[in-house]
């Protein structure tokens, strides 16, 4: 029975929509339960320290340490994943959940387009811009969202193309491995800001294990399925599946939050979304000639 689960074709599907629902669930859960205790640079810091012990515990990168040249890319990697989540949470405050992963994905969207020459590609770019555009606080946007908020938010889709980026250099490394000394580094990257908002209210026992909780959630869980379906997925796959990100996190936070949307929010969600899964389609499409040409 578990091999012929583990063989199954829906076994991808099922961990990246594992991983997203896992995400959205932790977010929603930190932000209801720990923003107001240590506000959201506190979050943050137990988040992604939790994350890290989790995750060293049960990678234990040590048996196989990188050289020195992998350890500055680590160590780039990591300071790119602390600086996204921190500016993530940040944006949290005072923008809905949903809203924040939609701006957040012009991040790996951007990075998707950049250089492209293919016709098809200004499309998606097109689309993309119009989303976003909705939902900017530009004076004629879907609904009033604060400015530091989307800045925040912004700041945090930079971030997440330069995670990205740091992270292709490390894909001889074994992805466990890799990932563990990354929110290592991310760690030592936010937990001192936490500590500076919050204090020593980041060592009140309900917020350490509603801290543990959030970060096994939206961290450990996630990255450990999302392991599993990049196993098994393309990348361009990988990413038409993730695209439904920013609409679960719109879902959870609804049912979990009572964050409602305006009807022109949903547009623009849509929009990002269509345009990051048109990408991730056009992607598979320039690949496909190529793999069909090599020796089988």
């Amino acid at each position: 029975m578990k091999s012929r689960l583990l063989s199954s074709p829906l076994l991808p599907l099922l961990a990246v929509l594992g991983s997203v629902i896992f995400l959205g669930v932790g977010t929603s859960w930190a932000k209801h339960a720990l923003f107001p205790q240590i506000g959201a640079a506190g979050t943050s810091a137990v988040r992604v320290g939790f994350s890290a012990l989790l995750l060293l515990v049960l990678w234990r990168p040590w048996r196989g340490w990188p050289g020195r040249a992998d350890l500055r890319a680590i160590a780039a990697y990591g300071a790119a994943l602390g600086a996204m989540n921190l500016a993530f949470y940040l944006s949290l405050r005072t923008i809905p959940f949903g809203l924040a992963v939609a701006i957040e994905f012009a991040g790996p969207l951007g990075l998707a387009l950049w250089g492209s020459r293919r016709p098809i590609d200004f499309l998606w770019l097109a689309l993309a811009l119009t989303g976003l555009a909705l939902l900017l606080p530009l004076g004629h946007g879907v609904g009033p969202l604060d400015g530091a908020g989307v800045l925040w938010a912004l700041t945090a889709a930079v971030f997440w193309a330069l995670y990205i980026g740091f992270g292709q250099r490390l894909g001889h490394l074994p992805a466990g491995r890799s990932v563990a000394l990354g929110l290592s580094v991310a760690a030592l990257v936010v937990v001192p800001v936490g500590v500076a908002q919050a204090g020593v209210a980041l060592l009140s026992p309900g917020v350490l294990w509603v801290g543990l909780g959030v970060a096994a959630l939206s961290s450990a869980i996630p990255i450990s399925l999302e392991m599993l379906a990049l196993q098994r997925l393309p990348p361009q796959a990988f990413g038409i599946l993730t695209s439904m990100e920013p609409a679960a996190a719109a879902l959870l936070a609804w049912g979990l939050l009572d964050e409602r949307l305006t009807p022109g929010q949903w547009l623009a969600i849509g929009l990002i979304m269509s345009a990051s899964i048109g990408s991730a389609w056009s992607a598979r499409a320039r690949s496909a000639p190529v793999e069909a040409a090599l020796p089988g």
